[in-house]
């Protein structure tokens, strides 16, 4: 009876995965899922920590394999039926339908080639799906010779790195920045004429008016814009088509720059091929003076958040200060009602008398 129900269990597991191959042989990967070898066993032996690959890089991948492929098939690398598959399983991904195909953490081995691994793998699978074959046959669609043609993983992520800052950048922090920019300038003239009371030293300074104060604010703002603009044209600089090392073995002549161009189209910024794919495959220094413009304006946005406690601190000061001189002056009562003018008061109840 016990080795009946264990032969069950062993098939129902055998039933809920597939094998899939790689240099280093056999892996069990789970039946449902698109990934393969090479994924699988990163999950295994890189399970750290609770952080996944971001979505950012997910949809950057997917434009750079995208391009690419349409790039090999305009230089008849790639065959027309092969090519629409890949397509449509980039624009499947640029769409969010198989984000959970993506499960590997950020902790990998230092050039991601288990996530350019994964993107060729989920790709080549889905082709199989919508061509029909079993998953993991990488027919008609092969992760490394078709998905992954003329790539190494030391190229496509910092390309991909790239296309995510960049895009992300140009959609969705400059233009909130700039909409925070114009409503703060909006507001420094509307309040040009507010007189208040200026601080140095947490002391009471000479007076500003309040359009003046937020003029500052909104030219740091203007001034952390302008950094962006000056740090993203070494950000649109890719290395794609350095393959390896840098010397752009197994590429084809004109292909970098062709790559480039195609990204460039998809994503609507000026991406180009890099001049030197060895100062852009062995450091990320175009990265790291993004990574401080966006410390400047972090720290732009902390003064200017903390400017606003402070005026209602001392607003709120002021305002408990005045109520304390009333009620020590004997015109106002615990309850913050005005109390009437004692002589006036006298006056009428005098003139009240005299009626009576």
């Amino acid at each position: 009876m016990c080795s009946e129900i264990t032969d069950k269990t062993e098939k129902a597991k055998l039933s809920n995965v597939r094998k899939e191959t790689d240099s280093l042989g056999e892996v069990d990967v789970p039946a449902d899922k698109l990934w393969g070898a090479q994924t699988q066993r990163s999950l295994e032996h890189f399970r750290i920590g609770q952080d996944l690959m971001p979505r950012d890089m997910i949809t950057a991948y997917a434009i750079l394999k995208k391009a690419v492929a349409n790039v090999n098939h305009a230089d008849k690398r790639l065959d027309g039926s092969r090519h629409r598959l890949i397509i449509q399983a980039c624009d499947e991904i640029l769409a969010g339908q198989h984000d959970d195909m993506f499960p590997l953490h950020v902790w990998m081995t230092g050039s991601g080639t288990q996530f350019n691994m994964n993107a060729n793998e989920v790709i080549s699978n889905r082709c199989c799906q919508l061509a029909g074959t079993p998953l993991g046959s990488k027919r008609p669609v092969h992760p490394n010779d078709h998905v992954n043609m003329a790539q190494s993983s030391n190229d496509t992520f910092p390309s991909a790195m790239h296309i995510a800052a960049a895009v992300n950048v140009k959609a969705r922090l400059a233009p909130a920045v700039q909409a925070l920019r114009d409503a703060i300038a909006a507001k420094a003239v509307a309040w040009k004429d507010i007189i208040k009371i200026g601080r140095t030293h947490m002391q009471d300074a000479t007076p500003l008016t309040l359009g003046q104060e937020w003029s500052g604010y909104a030219a740091m703002l203007t001034d952390d814009l302008e950094r962006l603009a000056a740090a993203l044209p070494g950000v649109y600089r890719l290395a794609l088509g350095g393959t390896a090392v840098g010397t752009g073995i197994h590429t084809a002549p004109g292909f970098a720059e062709a790559a480039a161009a195609e990204i460039a189209r998809l994503t609507g910024l000026p991406f180009v091929t890099a001049p030197n794919k060895f100062a852009v495959q062995g450091a990320h220094d175009a990265l790291v003076q993004l990574s401080g413009t966006l410390r400047t304006l972090a720290v732009s946005l902390y003064k200017i958040a903390n400017e606003h406690p402070a005026h209602v601190v001392r607003a709120a000061r002021r305002v408990r200060g005045a109520f304390a001189a009333g009620e020590r002056a004997g015109l106002i009562n615990h309850a913050g009602q005005g109390q009437p003018d004692a002589g006036r008061g006298a006056h009428h109840d005098r003139g009240a008398g005299d009626g009576q």
